[in-house]
């Protein structure tokens, strides 16, 4: 059947040429398949040598699916196998050492030993003289300026009858101006989202700032205390009122038995001819509190910080995979599109109401899908290649992109070459438009969406037609396409005749003339 098919073509190319030209014609159309068939079967062929290995593995530990876990801790070594399978999938060396690094942390944080209570607050609520106060013994220096404490410290305690040590960590303080004082509550937050328990100290009424501080903390999944500290600053019934007002305020945040008083450093009470007096830090309340919720929950907050921690992590780990596969996916909507645009250009269609479906091929689709891990028969894959192409005819994308590519080239074209060209940077443009709407789909967890394939297409058709992308698209396509139309174009005009044996420049004009 081959021979019998180059038989037909030679016989038809000897009406159509000279006997000189019918070699290199063939030639050049023999190089021309077999460049298009390298560039499309070597990804599919790779992409297909992935799935297969994928499937080999993926039976290989069929049967050794984990169990349930029995328990939180369970859980969370659960979670950290998942995010170092997400770790072999990532190929930027710089992100998956940064989430290597952060999975280290939070297995460290699993194997220790100790609760970790975060002090939060503003800088001037008297974080520090708290931590101070529960340590009895002076921890680092106070100030009433704002932003005492610019960096983080930990401290070590031990609590009687609790069998694991305590850490007590003073943050920043927040809702501070300046560059720094954002920086600092970043800082702040960073350290109260890896937090067992939160400490919240104020001295007075919440504002809404740090009311909306507070909720936050709270939407993290964390358990707080709120103190309300500097209590010796005012009497037994303003303290009452202020008590039963923050418990108000947080009532659908926390209990009542967790909104606590306290007195970290007292105002000294001056005596004539003596030393001022100071009296003794009251934290007493705060302490047995402090106690009574680590004795029974400590454990079940240590184990939901952990398993709360390992899902950012894996979080973080998806945006990172899936940020990689939409690059790669990309680049694949970029190679297709110019290998359809250079096929169409080379060999323009007779109708170009078929480009939206010859356009996007199946084989496209099939390799967008082994890029974001999904195993595509190549029937479904054509399916979706003719659906997609029914859409773009539908909607009138194919003629009216016809039309704004023929618009935007008509300036600067001859019209010899124009045709051709339209047809082939449209060809590239409608492909784009097609694999953008394909990765949609897989992103999508191979769903269109509520407003089905028509509402993505539309999309992004409406995004490739703004000013900038057509113009950066139409820069790439006179690279890709118009340009060696051109040279292709210019090889092939006759030759400019050139002065003849004998002949004088007069003649030579009147010749050209």
């Amino acid at each position: 059947m081959v021979l019998q098919a180059i038989r037909s073509l030679l016989w038809d190319l000897s009406y159509l040429l000279p006997a000189w030209l019918i070699g290199p014609v063939l030639l050049i159309g023999t190089l021309l398949v077999v460049a298009v068939i390298l560039q499309v079967g070597w990804p599919w062929w790779r992409a297909w040598r992935q799935r297969q290995v994928g499937s080999g593995q993926n039976r290989g530990h069929a049967g050794s699916t984990p169990a349930p876990p029995d328990s939180r801790r369970q859980a969370a070594e659960q979670s950290l196998e998942s995010i170092d399978r997400l770790l072999e999938k990532l190929e930027d060396a710089v992100a998956r050492e940064g989430l290597r690094q952060e999975r280290e942390r939070v297995e460290q944080e699993l194997q220790r030993g100790d609760l970790t209570v975060v002090v939060f607050g503003t800088g001037s609520s008297g974080k520090t003289s708290l931590i101070r106060a529960l340590l009895q013994e002076m921890v680092g220096e106070v100030g009433a300026a704002m932003g005492s404490t610019s960096e983080t410290h930990r401290y070590r305690l031990r609590l009687k009858g609790l069998k694991r040590g305590l850490q007590l960590v003073d943050t920043p303080g927040i809702l501070e101006s300046g560059r720094d004082g954002r920086e600092r509550e970043i800082e702040a937050r960073r350290q109260a989202s890896r937090a067992d328990l939160m400490l919240v100290v104020v001295d007075g009424d919440l504002r809404a700032a740090e009311l909306e501080v507070t909720r936050h903390l709270a939407g993290l999944g964390k358990r707080l205390l709120l103190v309300l500290n500097k209590c010796d600053l005012r009497g037994e019934e303003e303290e009452r009122r202020l008590l039963m007002l923050l418990r108000q305020r947080c009532g659908d945040l926390l209990g009542a038995d967790d909104v606590v008083p306290a007195s970290a450093s007292p105002q000294s009470v001056p005596r004539p001819g003596q030393q001022p007096w100071q009296p003794p830090a009251e934290v007493e309340r705060l302490l047995r509190r402090l106690a009574s919720v680590l004795h029974q929950d400590g454990e079940e907050l240590l184990a939901d910080n952990i398993l709360l921690q390992c899902r950012h992590l894996g979080e973080s780990g998806r945006r990172l995979l899936d940020q990689q596969r939409m690059q790669e996916a990309r680049r694949c909507v970029d190679r297709y599109s110019w290998i359809s645009g250079g096929v169409v250009a080379a060999t323009p269609l007779p109708g170009i109401d078929l480009l939206g479906t010859a356009a996007v091929n199946a084989q496209m689709v099939m390799e967008i899908a082994g890029v974001y891990g999904v195993q595509l028969t190549r029937s479904r894959a054509q399916e979706l290649a003719v659906s997609v192409g029914r859409t773009l005819a539908g909607l009138g994308i194919v003629k009216g992109g016809m039309s704004l590519i023929g618009t935007a080239l008509s300036l600067n074209l001859p019209t010899l070459l124009l045709g051709r060209a339209i047809q082939g940077v449209a060809a590239a443009w409608l492909t784009r438009i097609a694999g953008a709407s394909f990765m949609t789909y897989f992103q999508q967890d191979q769903d269109w969406g509520d407003g089905g394939v028509q509402d993505v297409v539309q999309h992004h058709y409406d995004l490739n037609r703004r000013e900038t992308s057509l113009q950066h698209f139409l820069a790439q396509a006179l690279q890709r396409v118009v340009e060696p139309l051109q040279r292709r174009e210019a090889k092939q005009l006759p030759p400019r005749p050139g002065p003849r044996a004998g002949e004088g420049a007069w003649d030579r004009e009147n010749r050209e003339r």
